[in-house]
């Protein structure tokens, strides 16, 4: 195990929405026998309101603070010793301050998956991601966001509906 995980034990899942963020790190927690958090749900059940309600009530700034602080929160209880696999928001590792504050304390996992496989798991009708609404900007948007995700420790490829492959995949990463 890198002394970087040893010092801080948390591993965090990046990347786009739909990349399996959620999925994989459940299943990863699982069979590290370690928590897992996904940070947009545990937003929501704070906030008592979704993520869309939250970006259409009080905008996308707003919401960026209210991640930024339960991020800070979440890796404080990491720095307290307690391992943790924690998956952000498609957009909290864009953010400067989000980056830096994982950077430090822990290691870093990239779910690259292509925006076709994307636009598949969204379906057509998933009006629950404020930011998927238009395709395009959603496609400029991954565009613009893959370079933020490209400095992450590690890159694996996450476009299989299989997540116990992906867990595998990270599981022999040269950080355990």
């Amino acid at each position: 195990m890198t002394l970087k995980l040893k010092r801080t034990p948390g591993l965090y899942l990046v990347g786009f929405m739909c990349s399996g963020k959620t999925t994989v790190g459940r299943a990863l927690a699982d069979e590290l026998g370690w928590c897992f958090i996904d940070l947009d749900h545990e937003i929501e059940r704070e906030q008592g309101r979704t993520i869309a309600d939250i970006f259409s009530g009080s905008g996308e700034e707003e919401f960026r603070k209210i991640e930024s602080e339960l991020l800070r929160r979440c890796v404080s209880q990491i720095e307290a010793g307690n391992p943790c696999v924690l998956a952000l928001g498609g957009g909290a590792f864009a953010q400067p301050q989000n980056w830096e504050t994982v950077e430090n304390n822990g290691i870093t996992i990239w779910l690259d998956c292509p925006i076709e496989t994307i636009h598949r798991r969204l379906g057509d009708e998933d009006n629950t991601r404020p930011l998927s609404m238009n395709r395009h900007s959603m496609q400029t948007l991954y565009e613009a966001r893959k370079q933020m995700y490209a400095r992450a420790d590690y890159r694996v490829d996450s476009d299989c509906e299989d997540p116990v492959g992906v867990v595998q995949q990270i599981l022999r990463l040269p950080l355990f």
